[in-house]
Parts: structure tokens; C-alpha cells; sequence
């Protein structure tokens, strides 16, 4: 797989305030990449240096090898769907596709509207108004007029955020397949664990302007490099310096049967989350342990029990 995007140390400054600091990554072709971390962590600044809306103070952006420096955003094969979608609300469906045309030569540009028409399922939807669509329709609309010009890379700046939690699952499955059919790189931008899990082929987890880790989604989650890169991917039960996520640790009677991997405990709380049960234990030594159960397995405040994980699935950092 040869490399489309790569940012050599790429850094940005605003006054005193560094938002991105010496950022290396290479993208390779037709892979769903996802920029990931907490607000300000430099995820948007990162994307709008690759689009030509902002001039890095440091380093470089290289797409298919050629630097882009000093290149305006229309003079880079890249093409943005913004969080808000910033569709025309004064022109069609199919007006505001062919918009993304407007700096594009050659005469396939009709074909391509059809393609892309067809493939976003927005054929009885032409002639409307942005206003007379629903969020998931906007939102292929932008996808359409983004991919008509056949960028070398789409990006995509949290695009799900507007969508409610019903329509969300749904259409990051569809982004995901519509990536897959037609072979575009894709880079997406994300504060949400759970989406970029999900959909990526790889993740780079950013934290306040640097790279924390970049890998596969499976090895961010198994294999964090760090507290923090552990703690953003989803909760972790921090043992005498050993993680366990809640998913992985088990509740059991209290048998006296305490050791490396299992310890007494008492419960305090427990929370309903439709298809399990979050027990909020307490141990002797007084550390916080949360263990993810059956929603059948029912516990009692008060109850004395036994937490205990496997070896395998502990979550273990260099000193």
C-alpha cells in the first residue's frame, strides 16, 4: 500500500499557543484513517493545514509525494465535508454536487454527478433545497459534492456530530462501506472513541498538539502506549499500577480465595445500561473497581465479593 498523505513534522502556532507539535504520519492509499482526541488536542488544526486553510509555522504536507506548500486549497486534489456540511441552501441537491466541479476541467463532470448521485442514493432528492432534508441526507449530499472532483484524500471534519444517537450507528456503517466501494483515502476527524473504533483502519490518538500512539483500532484498545491513550479508548480499572478494563474483570463470591488476580471487595453501587450491569466495587486496600456484568448477574450493595481478572487481558506500561 503506497503513502497518499504524509506530514512531516508538522507543527502550527498561534502566538504562544502550540496546537500542533512535530506531527509525523503517513497515510497510505485507500485506507479510513481517523485523527482521534479530546478537544484542542490539534485533530481540526491538523486538517485544516492538509486543506490549505491554514500555513504550517514548521514542517510539511506531501500529498502523493509533491509538497503542498503555498498551494491554495483549490490547487490541492483534496477535498473537505465540513461538521456543519456548508451546503448552498439557495441551490438543489444536484446544484450544489455540481458546485464542486466549478475548478474542475474535462467533460466526464456529468457522468460523475450520476455516479455519485446513484451511489449516495439521492436520486429523488435532486431537485429539493438543503432545508427540505433530513440530517443523513445533507450529509450525503456533502459526501457527493466532495467526492465528484475524485479527490486524492476526503476529509471528513466529525461529520456525525450533527446526527442523533439513532441515525449515528447507522451512518458511520454506510460511510464505512461507501469508503469501501470507492477507494478513496479517507482521514476523519473525531473526539468519539466508539466512531473511530468502529470505522478506521488505523487511528492516531493526539494529545494536546502531539501524537500519543497511531495503530490499528484493536491495538490501540489491547495494547495503549500510555494512561492517557488507555483511559480516551474506554474505562480502565487501574489495580497496583495494572489495568483492567471493566469489560474484562468479573465479579464472583466472596470465597476467600484473594491473590495476584483476584481481590476482595465490596460493592457500592450498580448501574442498569440495558444489556449488562456496571458494579462499582470497593476494595480492601480502597481502590476503585468497576466490573462490566450480565444485567442477570444481580448484586447487592453492601455484598462482600471477589473481583478477579485473567493475566492475558491486563493492560501493563513501561515504567
Amino acid at each position: 500500500m503506497g503513502t497518499v498523505l504524509e506530514l512531516r513534522g508538522l507543527s502550527k502556532r498561534f502566538q504562544e499557543q502550540v496546537a500542533l507539535d512535530d506531527l509525523n504520519l503517513c497515510i497510505g492509499e485507500g485506507e479510513l484513517f481517523s485523527l482521534l482526541g479530546p478537544s484542542g488536542c490539534g485533530k481540526t488544526t491538523t486538517l485544516r493545514l492538509v486543506a490549505g486553510f491554514e500555513e504550517p509555522t514548521a514542517g510539511e504536507v506531501r500529498l502523493r509525494g509533491e509538497s503542498l506548500a503555498g498551494k491554495r486549497p483549490f490547487e490541492r486534489n483534496v477535498s473537505t465535508v465540513f461538521q456543519s456540511y456548508a451546503l448552498f441552501p439557495h441551490l438543489t441537491v444536484r446544484e450544489n454536487i455540481e458546485f464542486g466541479l466549478r475548478y474542475k476541467r474535462g467533460g466526464d463532470g456529468r457522468r460523475r454527478v450520476k455516479e455519485c448521485v446513484e451511489m449516495l442514493e439521492l436520486g429523488d432528492k435532486q431537485g429539493r433545497k438543503p432545508e427540505q432534508l433530513s440530517g443523513g441526507e445533507k450529509q450525503r449530499v456533502a459526501l457527493a459534492r466532495s467526492l465528484v472532483v475524485q479527490p486524492d484524500v476526503l476529509l471528513l471534519d466529525e461529520p456525525l456530530s450533527a446526527l442523533d444517537p439513532n441515525l449515528r450507528s447507522q451512518v458511520r456503517a454506510e460511510l464505512r462501506s461507501l469508503q469501501r466501494r470507492v477507494g478513496i483515502t479517507f482521514v476523519f476527524i473525531t473526539h468519539d472513541q466508539e466512531e473511530a473504533l468502529s470505522v478506521s483502519d488505523r487511528i492516531a490518538l493526539l494529545n494536546r498538539g502531539r501524537l500519543e500512539q497511531v495503530g490499528s483500532p484493536r491495538d490501540l484498545y489491547l495494547r495503549p502506549a500510555s494512561r492517557f491513550a488507555a483511559g480516551f479508548l474506554g474505562p480502565v480499572n487501574w489495580i497496583d499500577g495494572i489495568g483492567v478494563r471493566p469489560e474484562k474483570t468479573r465479579i464472583e463470591a466472596a470465597a476467600g480465595g484473594a491473590g495476584a488476580r483476584r481481590m476482595a471487595a465490596t460493592v457500592e453501587s450498580s448501574t442498569f445500561l440495558g444489556n449488562c450491569l456496571h458494579v462499582e466495587t470497593r476494595t480492601e486496600s480502597g481502590q476503585r473497581v468497576v466490573a462490566e456484568v450480565a444485567r442477570l448477574d444481580g448484586v447487592q450493595s453492601g455484598q462482600r465479593v471477589e473481583v478477579a481478572w485473567a493475566a492475558e487481558d491486563e493492560i501493563r506500561l513501561p515504567e
